[in-house]
């Protein structure tokens, strides 16, 4: 079982912009060739988690049905301390709190099959700050943002990462780093 950041950025290195808007993924040419690849990836996940922002965005941005169609039964933990509605069909389980708990739960539901960490940033800081995650995997789209919601906001030493792989998917670079555990810097 492996725990994986597994998201798009920009060159330098924003998930989204100032707006929280991800457009600027969709207008990138071979953008479609570069999704393709989600659904091999999807089929090693067992378990999937992300952050309110992340969750919010998709509920204002994709039709509730789409859910089913790209993310299946997959058990969902949406972390947040608010109160959010529920996605009909979808099955998510609402948390706050440490995530090394939440993570004992999905490691439990994934079994053998890896933990897709979502997003956003921060929350995937938070497994790497609790040395639970395992990878990441940054799709990097050529343009610059300048500023928006950070890749991941918080310093991981590269004696804590190693590539161990890089995959061109149209106009992105896919970067394969591992993570050892250890205290961040």
């Amino acid at each position: 079982m492996t725990t994986q950041y597994y998201t798009a950025t920009s060159l330098d290195g924003f998930l989204a912009d100032t707006d929280n808007s991800l457009s600027w993924l969709f207008e990138v040419d071979g953008a479609d060739a570069a999704q393709a690849g989600i659904a091999d990836f999807l089929a090693q996940v067992g378990a999937m988690c992300m952050g309110a922002t992340t969750y919010e965005w998709i509920l204002a941005n994709e039709p509730p049905e789409n859910w089913r169609e790209y993310y299946g039964d997959r058990p969902c933990w949406v972390f947040t301390h608010r109160d959010l509605p529920a996605i009909p069909g979808a099955n998510l389980r609402f948390v706050s709190g440490g995530v090394e708990p939440v993570h004992r739960e999905m490691a439990a539901a994934a079994g053998d099959r890896s933990i897709w960490v979502v997003g956003g940033g921060d929350l995937a800081g938070q497994f790497a700050d609790a040395g639970l995650l395992d990878e990441i995997v940054a799709s990097v789209a050529p343009v610059t943002l300048g500023s928006g919601a950070p890749l991941l906001p918080r310093r991981i030493p590269s004696t804590r990462m190693r590539l161990t792989k890089v995959e061109q998917a149209g106009q992105f670079a896919e970067l394969h780093y591992r993570l050892t555990t250890g205290s961040p810097a």
